[in-house]
């Protein structure tokens, strides 16, 4: 990814934030017909090797889990972005020197990938990962509650997914190249015309670095 020095994130629990915040990550291999990916929900368990590991599932008619071998996979993870117009900067109104541009925050995953389908370490992911995104519900659904010959089924029907993180590598592009008085200017542009989604960019514009 390029990368510029000063939009460089480097701090691992900002980084992982992200990750928890934005669990939906882009899954790239290499197989025998060239690049593969496929969007799905990964957990992210920091105590696992030094980097920690990304735990997910495949359908197993999804042929991308035969591509995994000794070659190291991507894992993309895309947090709040916006489309940022030079309308909003105050120096465009004295220069004109200014063109748009677009602000993002990612975090690319590198490692190795194990392939498993044992039925009771299946059961566990599944059991993890549904109670991980049910939580904030007022009334959480669990694995419990569906029939166990239906989620027996269910699991022979996938594979699960471990990738030991060998790098990871963030990049907050949020302004930081303009003058103050123009983040200034983005920040109040992104809140008054992207509604939720402009101020969480603007959130992050301003220097907080939690990612929602």
């Amino acid at each position: 990814m390029y990368l510029p020095s000063h939009f460089r994130e480097d701090r691992p629990d900002v980084l992982r934030q992200l990750m928890e915040a934005h669990p939906l990550a882009a899954l790239v291999s290499t197989g025998d017909a060239g690049l593969v990916a496929n969007h799905l929900p990964l957990l992210f368990d920091p105590a696992e090797g030094p980097y920690g590991t990304l735990t997910g599932h495949l359908a197993r008619t999804n042929d991308q889990w035969q591509t995994f071998g000794s070659a190291a996979a991507l894992a993309i993870f895309q947090g709040p972005h916006a489309y940022i117009s030079p309308a909003w900067y105050p120096t465009t109104q004295e220069t004109g020197q200014a063109v748009p541009t677009w602000n993002y925050a990612v975090v690319h995953v590198w490692g190795t990938v194990e392939v498993f389908d044992d039925a009771s370490r299946l059961r566990s992911l599944l059991t993890r990962l549904t109670a991980r995104h049910e939580e904030p519900r007022p009334d959480p659904w669990s694995l419990a509650d569906a029939p166990g010959g239906y989620i027996d089924n269910l699991l022979r029907a996938i594979v699960g997914i471990e990738m030991r993180i060998h790098r990871l590598e963030g990049k907050w592009k949020v302004s930081q190249n303009q003058p103050e008085r123009n983040r200034e200017g983005v920040v109040a542009g992104l809140k008054a015309e992207l509604g939720e989604q402009g101020t969480a960019m603007a959130e992050l514009i301003r220097g907080n670095q939690t990612v929602s």
